[in-house]
């Protein structure tokens, strides 16, 4: 009846940690570029209550086996988010595979789909938290405005620049990765590589597999409100009959210390 206490206590902390990932799922689910985490769940490991019989069918052992309940665990799921026109000039978003490059205060570099920049102080383009975004090299401060199509090619002017002239040409440079739910989540939608996510690969939006750039929208949360509370529903359910069985074992137990000779 041990067994049958920790394998329930197992489940009940399984159910709750799924429960903890879908509120934090439904709490951001207005936040722009945010990928949801979905759980699944493992066996933990069997043990023998006997010895192997006589093979019915040969090759097959008939030992009996009894599990010790399960593990929860979590990733990101990386599926395209609905995107939303905004016609703001700074709000870019990424139609496939991407994600734009951030550089963080500690020189370290992260990764993010949310596409909600703005100009800083100095002409750089940042996230809403101040961080710089290596959205195109060579961008001078003294730009003013900014255009960019589909296959991240961008055209900008520059303040002293002289009336009548060209705008001046750059391309936005986006990154993938062979295996995006191997990164590790930093909070503020933002990712930093692993060793299971595997090295980011650079290339240009439209080509060998990138997503096309969308200039004047952002990617919207890609959690289904439906589908969570579903979820929340089937979790609690599980929950509670993980508690039975807790309660249950308590009730054999309790049954047994009270035989009397």
């Amino acid at each position: 009846m041990i067994r049958q206490l920790r394998s329930g206590a197992a489940g009940m902390q399984a159910q709750a940690f799924k429960v903890d990932n879908i509120a934090n799922n439904i709490a951001n689910i207005n936040s722009d570029g945010f990928k949801k985490r979905e759980v699944s769940f493992r066996d933990l490991v069997y043990q023998a209550v006997s010895g192997p019989g006589n093979p019915v069918v040969p090759g097959r052992d008939h030992r009996l086996q009894v599990g010790t309940g399960t593990r929860a665990g979590s990733a990101s799921v990386f599926s395209q988010g609905v995107l939303r026109h905004t016609g703001r000039d700074l709000d870019f978003a990424i139609e496939g595979e991407g994600f734009f490059r951030v550089t963080l205060p500690d020189g370290s570099e992260a990764y993010t789909r949310a596409g909600a920049f703005s100009r800083d102080a100095a002409g750089n383009i940042v996230t809403a938290e101040g961080y710089r975004v290596n959205f195109l090299t060579g961008l001078p401060s003294g730009w003013e405005s900014l255009s960019a199509d589909p296959s991240g090619q961008v055209r900008y002017t520059l303040l002293d620049q002289e009336e009548g002239s060209d705008p001046v040409e750059g391309t936005v440079v986006v990154y993938r990765f062979r295996n995006p739910a191997g990164l590790e989540s930093l909070g503020r939608n933002l990712y930093a590589v692993t060793a299971n996510s595997g090295e980011a690969v650079a290339g240009r939006p439209g080509e060998d597999g990138f997503g096309l750039l969308k200039q004047g929208a952002l990617e919207s949360a890609n959690v289904n409100l439906v589908e969570e509370m579903t979820q929340l529903l089937m979790a609690q359910r599980a929950y509670e009959l993980s508690s039975r069985t807790v309660r249950t074992a308590d009730e054999m137990w309790s049954m047994a210390n009270q035989i009397r000779r």
